[in-house]
């Protein structure tokens, strides 16, 4: 009956060891967290780079504040438009 305990725990130690070593997840080794030995099997992704103000409509905002960029506007301190001339008479009269 011993002797069958025995064999029975071997048994299960050797087939958690193989688990273990087979399952491909990540692992904690000396304070390291390695990656799967399989990671080199995966696609790569894009992340595509951040811009360099995550908010481009609030820095619009802030750049122009009266907003004459998009009412089509004179910009502040830039030449006042010229008003339209008299159409001239037709006919000579």
């Amino acid at each position: 009956m011993r002797t069958n305990r025995r064999w029975l725990a071997s048994v299960a130690a050797l087939l958690g060891l193989t688990l273990t070593c087979n399952s491909g997840c990540q692992t904690v080794m000396g304070g390291m967290t390695l990656p799967s030995p399989r990671y080199l099997e995966h696609y790569p992704q894009y992340f595509a780079p951040d811009p360099s103000f995550p908010l481009p409509r609030e820095l619009a905002s802030q750049e122009d504040p009266e907003g004459a960029a998009r009412r089509g506007g004179p910009v502040l301190g830039g030449p006042a438009p010229a008003a339209p001339a008299n159409p001239a008479p037709v006919g000579g009269r």
